[in-house]
């Protein structure tokens, strides 16, 4: 978007999204004029078409269907917008089940690349580059979502110097990606042993539906964690701006902690770090390099296990030490408030 913006200061950027949460986020960004959320998943089929074909008549010149996105629906509203140059990418994994072919400028993803690096391969397709590496994520918070957060920081009694460390413990559910969650017994252990060990403060981030899981982790904490509970995802990001270290699963949140530049801890499990790593910001991956992952491409097939017993021991083997001791190293390496830490 920056880039776009960059070569083309009086374009009309508009940005569509069915999700309330991206629509929270981009609302703030500079670089776009309009975002426009409808929730296609929620609506009824003739009124999404009609919706899109509202789209068409705006007249827009070029669309992008950002990398990943490897289903037809993206693929049939992106077409039925109309824009004469429709760029996209080719997938080696489900590729024409997906139509991407009504996209007519695409490229073959790369998966050594970063989707941040697959998304500036397609503005590059309009002749623009820039110098690497590419930008940073832009995560952007205006004065209101500064307020909230120093409200809600004074309300949790959380003080300046308190090592504040974020969790995210979910993750989408769609496609069975709620196997890619690390346990929440292992995620209440290590909150209760760095409040223990070095007196840290634990805020559980996450949606309405993930509170419970979060209240199941805060139990195990002995109730020492802040779950936090916000009217919108952007209130959530102001929170989290506040933390010393953000500790996810591969999800959403990790990479809006990358985009706030908030050193962080990554728990894989089957999907590819090299797509999804935090980017540009200090960051630990734990994982296991198991002989059969990643395993979980970009396409319509959800998660699945080849082995008939021990199932996803990709995330179930990871140990609450290992996540720990990144999550101190980190600590240790960023910030002068712990440089004195003694790790086990």
């Amino acid at each position: 978007l920056r880039l776009l913006r960059q070569y083309h200061p009086n374009a009309q950027i508009d940005l569509l999204t069915m999700f309330r949460g991206v629509s929270d986020i981009y609302s703030r960004n500079p670089n776009i004029n309009n975002v426009i959320y409808f929730n296609y998943l929620r609506k009824n089929p003739f009124i999404s078409l009609y919706f899109t074909l509202t789209l068409r008549a705006k007249g827009y010149d070029i669309s992008f269907t950002v990398y990943p996105a490897n289903r037809w629906p993206y693929n049939i509203i992106s077409y039925l917008i109309g824009a004469k140059k429709r760029f996209g990418h080719d997938y080696k994994h489900v590729n024409i089940r997906s139509l991407n072919f009504l996209n007519n400028h695409r490229i073959l993803e790369d998966d050594n690349l970063h989707n941040v690096e697959e998304n500036m391969r397609l503005v590059e397709l309009l002749g623009f580059s820039q110098n690497n590496p590419p930008y940073p994520l832009d995560v952007t918070i205006n004065d209101n979502d500064r307020d909230f957060a120093e409200r809600w920081l004074q309300e949790n009694e959380v003080k300046q110097g308190d090592i504040l460390i974020g969790f995210h413990t979910g993750s989408a559910t769609f496609k069975n990606q709620i196997r890619k969650r690390w346990s929440p017994e292992k995620y209440g252990a290590l909150g209760k042993k760095l409040t223990q060990e070095i007196n840290a403060r634990i805020a559980l981030f996450g949606g309405p539906e993930e509170y419970p899981l979060n209240e199941k982790i805060n139990q195990i904490m002995d109730s020492k964690g802040l779950i936090v509970r916000t009217p919108d995802l952007i209130s959530s990001v102001a929170i989290m701006k506040h933390c010393s270290v953000f500790v996810s699963n591969d999800t959403g949140l990790m990479h809006i902690a990358a985009g706030l530049q908030i050193p962080t801890v990554a728990i894989f499990a089957y999907t590819n770090p090299k797509h999804t790593y935090p980017w540009q910001t200090r960051y630990i991956i734990v994982r296991h390099n198991l002989e059969c992952s990643p395993c979980f491409y970009y396409s319509p097939k959800s998660a699945s296990c080849k082995w008939k017993e021990d199932k996803f021991r990709c995330i179930t083997h990871i140990e609450v030490e290992e996540v720990y001791m990144a999550v101190t190293d980190l600590l240790n390496k960023c910030s002068p408030i712990t440089s004195s830490l003694k790790q086990a």
